[in-house]
């Protein structure tokens, strides 16, 4: 008897790779912004000028004003070595200068940027390192150049000396501050012109014969001399 062999479908449907459920469960899950493909869209911020930079730029523009103001009926500009100065040596110096005189810290660049053009532009020699700058508004020139020098001895600061100075429009190095040091002062020229007027003729040459300073002086004390005696008899 043969037997024969039946194959009979199996009752249990196949499972499909996803349920109808996990379907619906994958479309309902919220999707994480975080694993998005989608690249969002760059931002650009444009930088604005910062109120630091504003108030450094005005700070700026302030110095090289000041530095013209003082610039106007100044006889000579000096630069001071300040680098090791300390605020009190500062406050001390300032003590002793004559009122005459004004002395300001600024950088090389501004004080170039005031002097640009002008014959004081013939410091740009001194335009290294760090400056103190002096200001003589008087003809006076020894008288405001000694208490820095009586300062500098009696505080030992012998690496803070002057780098230069410009007087008439000339440019004075470090070794020729001797020449502004002995200038003579307007009472100096006030006794010499009292005794020329007592001296015989050659001594009046000799006088005419001085440096054009000296003898421009000269005349302004003579002028004065009249004015006070001019005044004193009325």
């Amino acid at each position: 008897m043969e037997a024969t062999l039946f194959s009979f479908p199996s009752s249990k449907p196949p499972s499909p790779s996803l349920t109808q459920t996990q379907s619906k469960t994958l479309l309902t899950r919220p999707t994480n912004p975080f694993l998005s493909l989608t690249p969002r869209p760059t931002r650009h911020h444009h930088r604005l000028p910062t109120i630091r930079s504003a108030i450094s730029r005005t700070k700026k523009e302030q110095t090289v004003e000041t530095i013209k103001e003082n610039l106007e009926n100044c006889h000579l500009l000096a630069g001071i070595k300040y680098k090791g100065l300390t605020v009190k040596q500062f406050q001390d110096l300032r003590k002793v200068l004559p009122e005459t005189t004004k002395l300001i810290v600024a950088k090389n660049t501004l004080v170039y940027k005031a002097i640009e053009g002008t014959p004081w532009e013939a410091l740009k020699p001194c335009m290294t390192g760090m400056n103190a700058w002096l200001f003589v508004h008087s003809e006076e020139i020894p008288p405001a150049i000694k208490p820095y020098r009586d300062f500098q001895k009696e505080k030992k600061l012998d690496s803070n000396d002057f780098t230069g100075a410009v007087f008439e429009g000339k440019f004075y190095a470090p070794g020729d501050f001797k020449q502004l040091e002995t200038m003579p002062t307007r009472a100096e020229i006030y006794a010499k012109l009292l005794g020329t007027l007592n001296s015989p003729a050659s001594s009046l040459v000799g006088t005419i014969q001085a440096p054009a300073r000296e003898l421009v002086m000269l005349l302004k004390a003579y002028v004065q001399k009249l004015e006070e005696e001019s005044g004193g008899g009325q």
